[in-house]
């Protein structure tokens, strides 16, 4: 739980000088190349600043200097980040002759990271050396003020460049040290400067649970303009002693668990740390978050393949030394025991090699035997020591297993190897005539109705029409033998043909283009929740990879004399009306009705428009209007899928009770 009272860590003492900063090379480069060193100017690249000034103070946290780091969001989205480290050195430096201060904040590669002596970082999450140069570089204004030696020490920057020298602004208390950046993003630069409030409180409580005894404070004070205005701001402190089984916690919270208590390993090996905690759910999906010095690595590197491993062999050894696995049993496999496991990976290493400036992926080869040998040797001991928590994480995999077995003998029933092909396809399927998955797509139609209409408005050459017949299932309650067996789903699964379960193969998808055709009222909404649920749930990377849409079809036709106009929502037609001159006033009658010379026709559903007009509206890609579907924060999406999807009704009941009055125009 996030705590507000200051924690007592002791700040370790540390020699800390101008001798720890090794310049390499200039910083001019940023500005012209931002890309390379944040990974883009959209939303992602704007908060990257945000971490890579954060990454200080946890560096400074990690070396036992610091103890709290406060981030606020000032009026103007400016971003002041301040922690109660050392303070960064002004001293003259040996190499640029200028202040220690205006090196770190004007010279890539300049960081206590790469200090020749004891006194630099040992473990840093930076990879560079570039994070606080970089955000001056990209930012139109930027002030650091320094509290060091009793005094307070100030310079100020435009676009990277000075605008005076390090000066002293005043005194402090002579034990009193800390590093307070404010700046604000270049607007030349990036197109949007408007930070996200959510994005950075999950970050802040991820990195509060990755570091002991640390406090994180988050404040959005861009409404505040005094102090009469300080009730506005929206605040979150995070503090965590339990740390990363406190996250583990937070990830499985309303799951039903397997094993109660997070299992927690923590151990070095020379230089290496590694830290472990794992918890198995009933949920049929995998939740692993992997971290090297603090940075999330989304793509793994060798500290998952060494975790992965050692868990499917220790888990092997003992379930054959306790007679759980049978002499005829098979192994379990990789896949059978990531099925509804948790876990968080955190190591730290004096140099990572990342793969990237944004650290997507770890690839020092010598972690993969530290974390495989550390996890073997401790996860065997903790299952030898809890028996019963060991029997039910092992039964879980072989549930997985049996069902998967049972998933690949349905598979192997209904999924020929032609069908998998293409050569089978389903018979309600109206498939299209190009063969190039780029150009095509797939309708995923409500009812038979709308999909008559819409096999006959369609372009042959490149829209292919599924019909779907019979009720969906709910794949979040449902196991991967089940849905490969519904009379609903597998149409879809061969249609598509790429596959699903570890046969997934996104090579062999036959349409780049997944449309969900649905009515617009309360029965369509829950099929679009459903095929929602099963595309996340079963074909994540197709989400990801921007192949799934919803087809927007229009409300109301309104016709006056021979031309009919299509509005997609209420507003759009009083907006038309008033445009016709005809005021909402005049409208007293059912729609339908023909008033001043109009014809106003609401669609109650797909099956009442005709082809030629669910092809004007709903098809023709000149005209019509679809919603991309994409996973902005997948942690998010599976915690609302799991949420209003899963089987426990408790979270659910209170989630529609929390939410009901913000509901607006219900069709039942």
């Amino acid at each position: 739980m996030a705590a507000k009272k200051k924690t007592s860590t002791k700040k370790v003492s540390g020699k800390y000088g101008a001798s720890s900063i090794q310049v390499l090379e200039g910083l001019e480069p940023v500005r012209k190349r931002p890309g390379m060193y944040i990974g883009g100017t959209g939303l992602v690249g704007l908060h990257h600043l945000i971490w890579e000034t954060v990454d200080n103070c946890i560096d400074e946290a990690m070396a036992g200097h610091a103890t709290i780091c406060t981030v606020r969001i000032l009026p103007g989205n400016m971003i002041e980040v301040s922690d109660d480290g050392r303070g960064i050195p002004v001293a003259i430096h040996p190499q640029t002759k200028k202040s220690t201060l205006e090196t770190v904040l004007t010279v890539l590669h300049a960081g206590g990271k790469f200090g020749g002596d004891d006194s630099g970082y040992k473990v840093s999450g930076g990879l560079h050396g570039v994070g606080v140069s970089v955000v001056n570089a990209l930012s139109e204004y930027t002030k650091v003020e320094v509290k060091r030696d009793g005094k307070l020490w100030s310079q100020e920057y435009k676009r990277g460049k000075p605008k005076h020298k390090v000066k002293s602004v005043g005194k402090v208390k002579k034990d009193e040290t800390g590093t307070k950046i404010t700046f604000k993003p270049d607007t030349t630069i990036f197109p949007d400067t408007t930070f996200n409030f959510d994005t950075i409180v999950k970050h802040l409580r991820n990195q509060a649970y990755l570091t002991k005894g640390i406090r994180l404070d988050i404040e959005d004070a861009r409404e505040v303009t005094g102090e009469a205005d300080a009730y506005k701001a929206r605040r979150h402190s995070f503090y965590f002693d339990s740390g990363i089984i406190s996250f583990v916690k937070f990830i499985n919270r309303g799951k039903d668990v397997r094993n109660q208590v997070p299992v927690y390993i923590e151990k070095k090996e020379g230089e290496i740390y590694v830290e472990i905690s794992l918890q198995y759910t009933d949920s049929f999906k995998e939740r692993l978050h992997a971290f090297a010095n603090n940075i999330l690595n989304p793509e793994g590197g060798t500290h998952v393949t060494g975790f992965r491993n050692a868990l499917t062999r220790t888990l092997n050894s003992y379930a054959r030394k306790n007679k759980i696995l049978k002499e005829k049993d098979k192994n379990l496999t990789s896949d059978d025991a990531r099925e509804g496991l948790t876990a968080i990976i955190n190591v730290k290493l004096p140099d990572p090699q990342f793969e990237g400036q944004t650290k997507e992926k770890l690839g020092n080869p010598e972690v993969k035997g530290i974390v495989q040998n550390i996890f073997s040797q401790e996860f065997a001991e903790y299952l030898e020591k809890n028996p019963k928590d060991a029997k039910a994480m092992i039964e879980k995999c072989l549930l997985t297993a049996r069902a998967r077995n049972a998933a690949r003998a349905a598979k192997d029933a209904v999924l020929r190897k032609g069908a998998l092909e293409g050569m089978t396809l389903p018979g309600k399927l109206a498939d299209c005539t190009s063969r190039r998955a780029e150009d095509s797509e797939l309708y995923i139609v409500e009812g038979d109705s709308a999909g008559g209409s819409a096999k006959q408005g369609r372009d042959r050459m490149f829209q292919a029409i599924l019909p779907l017949r019979g009720k969906l299932v709910n794949v979040e309650k449902t196991s991967l033998d089940k849905v490969v067996k519904s009379d609903t789903l597998k149409p879809i699964i061969i249609a598509l043909g790429a596959g699903i379960g570890e046969t997934v193969d996104v090579s062999k998808l036959r349409y780049h283009k997944v449309i969900i055709m649905a009515d617009a009222d309360v029965d369509g909404s829950h099929i679009r929740t459903l095929l929602l649920t099963f595309f996340y749930r079963y074909y994540e990377e197709l989400v990801k990879m921007g192949y799934i849409y919803i087809a927007q079809p229009p409300l109301y036709q309104i016709k006056k004399g021979k031309k009919a106009h299509y509005v997609y929502t209420d507003e759009e037609k009083e907006a038309l009306l008033k445009k016709l001159g005809v005021s909402e006033d005049d409208l007293d009658g059912e729609d339908g009705k023909k008033i001043a010379g109009l014809a106003i026709q609401r669609y109650k559903g797909l099956g009442e428009m005709n082809p030629e007009q669910l092809w004007d509206t709903t098809m023709n890609p000149e005209f019509r209007k679809m919603k991309q579907v994409t996973i902005e924060d997948a942690e998010a999406a599976d915690r609302v899928f799991d949420l209003l999807m899963g089987s426990e009704v408790a979270p659910r009941k209170h989630f529609i009770q929390t939410h009901a009055k913000t509901v607006q125009n219900i069709d039942v």
